[in-house]
């Protein structure tokens, strides 16, 4: 067997998963319910390597030896014999936010776990491992043990605030153990204490080993399971009259119909676009390091390929293919689905920005922009006036020809009306100052205005 031991962050509780390793195809994972001490790891493990040493009292042949020294588990995977894991064995600290630390992973290993003697050997699984190796995980894969990079820290301040009551309801419903989640943290489920026991479901699209830790999801403590999401995240730290400001910049990258520039463009059938990706800027007071009593404000906006079926031929050695729209889509359908997804995320006013060539010799991105503008039009007829999508074409090539014309200006310009009218989340009340002294500015402000702060 592998034993898999993992510890919290100070070392104080320990899980212990048990690995089969005589099935040859399948994964049997045994998760040891206890949560162990320090201590009762040790006796555990002491135990096991006595009762597996091959003569009793030798000391040199010892039952059990380290494996490997990990950081988190990726997942499991299979191709044409048995399972691999996939561990996390270097990573580097990139952000923190509310005490919550961010890691990037910096290098991964795969252990085959099946024993060699029960090996059934395939000719074709090296290649198959080959082309798994092709997805570099050192590069731009991120992950948080205690913070949830799927959602926005909208979303997660905003479900910390939620009453217990209904997230002891909608946290059981999506978990299928039957015991409280609040019990082993050893905190009473009376009052506001017992928050640390809450876990939100990641938002799957923003999860990129999802598929690999399916086979586990419904068999092991959610503890050891890791979501990891694809794409950037950067901290820098300003200081303002002498207080330490940390302005982060999360881009999290969408898992569904992802693929490189030209090979995928437009949207596949379930309204999912080529390229998108979730940008997040959070600005927050380091002096005070708690979510809810220091001070955090965020803004997050969305880029992705037009939402159209659309693609472009990359057989022709042109340095721009010609763009065809493969399918005909009257009703907008693929455009409805992508901003139903977005309505349901996001709410509304939804503003689309389009940066697509207006103004073209030969008929090339104008196409798009054409269909775009159809499409947009025709889904508001369905849509109240007040919730109706926004549309704002701006051809920036164009202005950026012009000598007249700063680009950056007339982006500050869309920029300010689109706060306006979308806000930004803040997780604090307004200030008494601003109260004394209203700005005109404050108030104009979109987005929703709650008890607790400002939501975008």
């Amino acid at each position: 067997r592998y034993f898999l031991v993992g510890s919290n962050p100070a070392e104080t509780k320990y899980r212990v998963l048990k690995i089969d390793r005589t099935e040859p195809k399948d994964l049997v994972i045994i998760d040891d319910k206890h949560v162990y001490t320090q201590q009762e790891v040790r006796e555990l493990l002491g135990r096991l390597d006595l009762g597996n040493r091959t003569k009793i009292g030798q000391k040199g042949s010892s039952g059990l030896s380290r494996a490997v020294s990990a950081f988190g588990v990726v997942g499991f995977v299979r191709f044409l014999e048995g399972y691999y894991i996939v561990l996390i064995t270097k990573r580097r600290k990139m952000a923190d936010i509310g005490g919550h630390a961010i890691y990037k992973i910096e290098d991964t290993n795969m252990i085959y776990i099946p024993n060699d003697s029960v090996r059934v050997s395939h000719p074709d699984e090296a290649r198959y491992l080959r082309i798994f190796q092709n997805v570099d995980l050192s590069s731009n894969f991120y992950f948080s043990y205690s913070y949830d990079l799927s959602h926005s820290l909208q979303y997660n301040l905003t479900v910390l605030r939620m009453p217990l009551e209904t997230l002891k309801t909608e946290t059981t419903q999506t978990r299928q153990e039957s015991f409280d989640i609040f019990e082993d943290e050893g905190l009473s489920t009376q009052g506001g204490s017992g928050v640390f026991g809450i876990c939100s479901k990641p938002y799957e699209k923003y999860v990129w080993n999802g598929k690999l830790l399916e086979a586990v999801k419904n068999t092991v403590h959610r503890d050891w399971l890791l979501y990891i999401i694809h794409g950037f995240c950067g901290q820098s730290k300003l200081l303002i009259y002498g207080r330490p400001i940390y302005v982060t910049l999360i881009a999290r990258r969408s898992s569904k119909f992802a693929g490189t520039r030209f090979l995928k463009r437009g949207a596949n059938c379930e309204g999912d676009v080529a390229n998108e990706v979730e940008t997040e800027q959070i600005l927050y007071d380091a002096s005070v390091m708690s979510f809810s009593a220091g001070s955090y404000s965020s803004y997050v906006q969305v880029r992705g390929s037009v939402p159209l079926y659309w693609s472009q031929d990359i057989s022709t050695m042109m340095p721009k293919p010609p763009i065809t729209l493969d399918q005909a889509d009257p009703f907008a359908h693929v455009a409805a689905l992508h901003f139903d997804q977005m309505l349901q995320r996001f709410g509304s006013p939804i503003i689309i920005l389009n940066l697509v060539k207006e103004r073209e010799k030969r008929k090339h991105e104008r196409i798009l922009s054409e269909e775009l503008v159809a499409a947009v039009t025709y889904l508001n007829q369905f849509l109240p006036p007040e919730h109706a999508i926004i549309y704002i074409p701006w051809d920036m090539a164009k202005y950026t020809k012009s000598k007249l014309c700063n680009v950056l200006d007339r982006l500050n310009v869309i920029a300010e009306s689109v706060v306006k009218k979308t806000g930004f989340f803040v997780n604090r009340p307004d200030s008494y100052c601003s109260i004394l002294r209203p700005d005109e500015k404050w108030n104009e402000l979109g987005g929703c205005v709650v008890s607790t702060g400002r939501l975008q």
